[in-house]
């Protein structure tokens, strides 16, 4: 039997691309946005894939329309076997530059819209005892970066909310699963739609990764028991850079943070740039890629690694003790 995924953010970028992935299997999926043209362009892009498609149009950022999604999901599609939190909403600019109501909006959209989804899914899930939460994170969860103050201080907020859920789950013993998916930097529809301060184009922190990456492994990481994985070396680089030298990345992001998230090409911004309180797409569907198809790499060793650790850990080992052996031969 086909499994019943409800995924947020679903009408472009990562959520997107993580519908296809799962439509692949033949899944039911209930896709939960706001934006209506990308909603029914999604479903339509499941449909041709095998899965099944429910449009829900919800802002996730109001608790009573998440429940209301999760019932209707239930009531059309079945029981919920896993549930991904992907939407989000961020604001380029410098922190003085913020209003409080643009800073208030993103954290409801990114935060709050994780929190009030588990909470819709893990009431159902619990009753059950069984199914799986994905918690769509961020290298930035780790360390804070210039010019996305919102984005870093909702997504450090989504990974100890997720901390803290885990523990009652475990104090419950419930069958229910729980993970973070941490990104680094993807070529997704947020830098043609966020709201922005900023006069030019922005662009994702290189080196930037095509969105199928994230979505294989959100798929992935639905179905194998792993606490936390990390997709691309950014991230990697980032939690172990806030672990040993956090004074060393404060210097490093002050010089080089503004440049890196920043192209050359003008920007005049404007309501078709600016998707924080309403979407954007009226009858235009953006898709899932961003403007950096070019630069966008559509593999990620590292990724690769975190899958398949264990084989990752046996080929090392291999390599050491031949080595090794090979030292020994030598000293004859």
């Amino acid at each position: 039997m086909s499994d019943v995924v409800v995924i947020t953010g679903a009408s472009g970028g990562i959520g997107r691309a993580t519908a296809r992935r799962f439509a692949q299997d033949g899944a039911k999926i209930a896709l939960v946005a706001r934006g209506h043209a990308g909603l029914e362009a999604t479903a339509r892009e499941v449909e041709e894939r095998g899965g099944k498609a429910l449009v829900i149009p919800t802002d996730v950022a109001d608790p009573d329309q998440v429940e209301a999604a999760a019932q209707t999901t239930e009531n059309e599609l079945g029981p919920i076997d896993v549930w991904i939190n992907d939407a989000m909403a961020t604001i380029y600019g410098e922190f003085l530059d913020v209003e409080p109501d643009e800073y208030r909006r993103a954290t409801d959209v990114t935060y709050h819209g994780m929190v009030w989804g588990t909470r819709a899914a893990l009431r159902r899930m619990a009753e059950r005892n069984r199914g799986t939460i994905v918690q769509v994170g961020s290298a930035l969860a780790f360390r804070g970066i210039p010019l996305q103050a919102p984005y870093c201080g909702a997504k450090h907020a989504c990974k100890g909310f997720t901390e803290s859920v885990l523990t009652e789950i475990r104090h419950h013993g419930w069958d229910v699963h729980v993970t973070m998916v941490h990104l680094a930097g993807f070529n997704t529809t947020q830098f043609t739609w966020g709201r922005t301060k900023l006069s030019k184009q922005t662009q994702p922190v290189p080196p930037i990764y095509q969105p199928e990456i994230a979505a294989d492994a959100i798929h992935w990481a639905a179905y194998h028991r792993r606490r936390q994985v990390y997709v691309g070396l950014p991230t990697v680089l980032n939690v172990l850079g806030e672990r040993v030298a956090p004074w060393f990345l404060d210097w490093y992001l002050g010089k080089t943070g503004y440049g890196s998230q920043l192209t050359k090409q003008p920007l005049n911004g404007g309501a078709s740039h600016d998707n924080l309180f309403h979407p954007v797409d009226g009858d235009e569907d953006r898709g899932a890629h961003g403007p950096f198809d070019e630069q966008a790499h559509a593999h990620s060793f590292q990724t690769s690694l975190t899958k398949h650790r264990r084989l990752a850990g046996s080929l090392a080992a291999g390599v050491g003790a031949a080595a090794t052996g090979a030292a020994l031969l030598r000293k004859r």
